[in-house]
């Protein structure tokens, strides 16, 4: 319990239990889940009728409608899929950066995302990535699952550069099977990681894009002449920093998040952006709720 409360306290969890992982997809996935789906199949809920057809199997048909119609008709219910969910955390250096720690925020939103899932019986994979995917978690079946998630989490290191056109290609090798893919990164890539994600998205995967930065990141404070160091790939840059360059350099990062979140709902996805200042609760009930990440 120790370990557990590095990351989340237990009065969040207790309000974590009311919530729901949300997609807008249909996915042909596993009985079980929270979430309904379009698909028909063995269920629970009352879909619809349709005609029988030779080789339906006979305990489908709805005999009371045959005995008032004479017809046979079999009954189709609404499937409730236990979906794969897996949540990809950037543990490249960049999330190192910060007044608070972005990697530190990352964890304690994914072990909250993480806690949602498991009480409502999802399948949780937690995967951390940097230029390559990294070591992950595979966790279902309930909350008791919930403390070797944050264990795996406690015990992530910051390591390497972003490269998510790598990362796509051995995500879309690994996990074959179509899901609701949340990422949690501060998305700075040397490369554009538009057409990476793009390219997860066209493999039939829903994205929930979370897009961490430190307030600095977005509205930097210094001014005069600056040394910068690239946290990753440990490049210098000199510049002159004054209102105006401050200014464009905010205006450039907005349109950056702006192109994620296009990208997210061009996909049937969403994106929600956070400062690593907020409270991760104040982010769970709030942004996160809002653009339908949890219900």
């Amino acid at each position: 319990m120790a370990a557990q409360q590095l990351l989340i306290d237990q009065a969040l969890l207790e309000k974590l239990e009311r919530l729901t992982l949300h997609w807008q997809k249909s996915f042909p996935g596993l009985v079980g889940g929270r979430n309904a789906s379009r698909f028909s199949g063995p269920g629970q809920e009352f879909l619809d009728h349709r005609h029988f057809h030779q080789g339906d199997d006979y305990r489908a048909v709805n005999w009371r409608a045959f005995l008032r119609l004479e017809k046979l008709l079999l009954k189709l219910f609404q499937v409730e899929p236990r979906i794969p969910v897996r949540i990809l955390i950037d543990s490249s250096a960049s999330m190192g950066t910060g007044e608070v720690p972005k990697f530190n925020y990352a964890c304690k939103l994914a072990a909250a995302l993480t806690y949602v899932g498991l009480v409502r019986l999802d399948t949780v994979c937690l995967q951390a990535f940097s230029d390559t995917l990294a070591g992950s978690c595979n966790c279902g079946g309930g909350r008791h699952r919930f403390l070797p998630a944050v264990h795996f989490l406690n015990d992530l290191q910051l390591s390497g550069s972003s490269n998510f056109l790598q990362v796509a290609r051995q995500f879309s090798s690994n996990y074959p099977q179509r899901g609701l893919v949340v990422i949690v990164s501060d998305f700075l890539d040397e490369n554009d990681p538009e057409k990476p994600l793009q390219y997860i998205a066209d493999l039939g995967h829903e994205l929930l894009l979370v897009h961490i930065w430190a307030p600095e990141d977005r509205e930097p404070p210094w001014t005069g002449e600056l040394d910068l160091v690239d946290a990753e790939s440990g490049v210098h840059l000199e510049i002159d920093a004054n209102d105006q360059t401050r200014a464009a350099y905010t205006k450039a990062f907005d349109d950056y998040a702006k192109r994620l979140q296009t990208l997210a709902m061009r996909t049937g996805g969403r994106y929600v952006g956070l400062p690593a200042n907020i409270p991760v609760e104040e982010a769970i009930f709030g942004p996160v709720m809002r653009v339908g990440g949890l219900q």
